[in-house]
């Protein structure tokens, strides 16, 4: 078996790669990335390429599965350079996948693509895919689901699976996430259980993890089942809610009111002091909480780390500076200091070489 993997240099993809290459129904693996990593995986060979132009088509000619991870999550100052890349890049896999008579297709959906829904009990992959209209993030997953909509009803003889994992984390992709998320202005040894004093005790905020090894896991399991089809729901337990996140993190809840949390993240994403618009607290507080039964039983998935250890391993990481040897993870991406990161403008431009 030939897998081609789009987005294999980030955070799931590296993951994704050792399992495909422990794997004995995969022979080689062709890992396609914007910039060529210094990774060396068993069975994988690179390629550079940019979903949003390059052709596609030769990278899948060949392959007996494409897995596409591909999504950008800055510039978040740049609205259209991300549905460039996230919604045109998805649509043009999509095509190439067609084209180049590909018979499996697994896509990197999320929980973020799920319309508002109930925090109180779990959903299941039947829940509406409408998204959270303030988060540019969940507006571009819920159009995607709709071009693999149409991409199904015209190619029916294509398996399509769509994986929903909840957040993603692990040590080594804590330079990208900070990055990503947090901005140049974290002070990384301040990141670490006792020294964080609070968490915010917003209401619905409640949200879902899981490692990235055992994200790894799951899409190699939807890539070698070939009966595995539609969609799968993937997070450990447990659910992450204020109460949970004090006892990991040795903190304390403190009521936090919503309207002030989300004029405080507006504030400083305008300012560029952080590079995470407010929708992304929107999201947080408006997705459900996903049932995720279909992938155990359908898959045979078994997560090895719980949500709490998940966040733990990422915030060693962080603390750390911890890192890998790709262009998206490495700890050298934001330059000496992170000026790199402040000078190219936090949240404008996407701070990479």
């Amino acid at each position: 078996m030939r897998v081609v993997v789009i987005g294999a240099s980030g955070n799931t993809g590296t993951s994704l790669l050792p399992e495909l290459a422990r794997e004995p129904a995969v022979d080689s693996v062709l890992g396609v990335a914007r910039r060529l990593p210094e990774l060396d995986v068993p069975k994988t060979e690179w390629a550079a390429a940019d979903v949003a132009g390059d052709d596609l088509v030769p990278l899948f000619r060949g392959a007996d599965a494409v897995v596409h991870l591909a999504w950008a999550i800055q510039p978040s100052h740049d609205l259209e350079a991300l549905r460039r890349v996230n919604v045109l890049g998805s649509e043009r896999v999509f095509r190439a996948v067609a084209e180049a008579g590909v018979p499996s297709l697994v896509y990197a959906s999320s929980v973020g693509a799920y319309s508002v829904g109930p925090k109180d009990r779990p959903v299941d992959e039947r829940w509406a895919t409408g998204g959270i209209q303030s988060s540019f993030y969940s507006r571009h997953k819920a159009e995607v689901e709709r071009l693999l909509d149409r991409f199904e009803r015209e190619r029916p003889e294509t398996r399509v699976v769509r994986m929903r994992p909840g957040l993603i984390f692990k040590r080594e992709a804590a330079s990208g996430i900070r990055r990503l998320f947090a901005g140049p202005f974290l002070v990384n040894p301040l990141v670490r259980p006792g020294l964080i004093p609070f968490v915010p005790d917003l209401p619905r905020l409640r949200f879902q993890a899981l490692h990235s090894d055992d994200a790894g896991a799951a899409y190699r399991l939807a890539v070698v089942r070939e009966d595995a089809r539609g969609a799968f729901n993937v997070a450990a337990e447990p659910v992450l809610d204020p109460q949970v996140l004090g006892r990991v993190l040795g903190a304390r809840p403190v009521p936090v009111p919503a309207r002030l949390a989300r004029g405080l993240t507006a504030l400083s994403w305008r300012a560029h002091l952080q590079p995470t618009p407010p929708g992304w607290l929107d999201l947080a507080l408006g997705v459900p909480v996903m049932d995720v039964s279909r992938a155990r039983e359908g898959l045979g998935w078994e997560p090895r780390w719980d949500a709490g250890d998940a966040l733990l391993d990422l915030l060693g990481g962080l603390r750390d500076s911890a890192g890998a040897d790709t262009p998206p993870l490495s700890r050298e991406t934001g330059g000496a200091a992170r000026v790199r990161e402040v000078a190219t403008g936090v949240g404008s431009r996407d701070g990479e070489p």
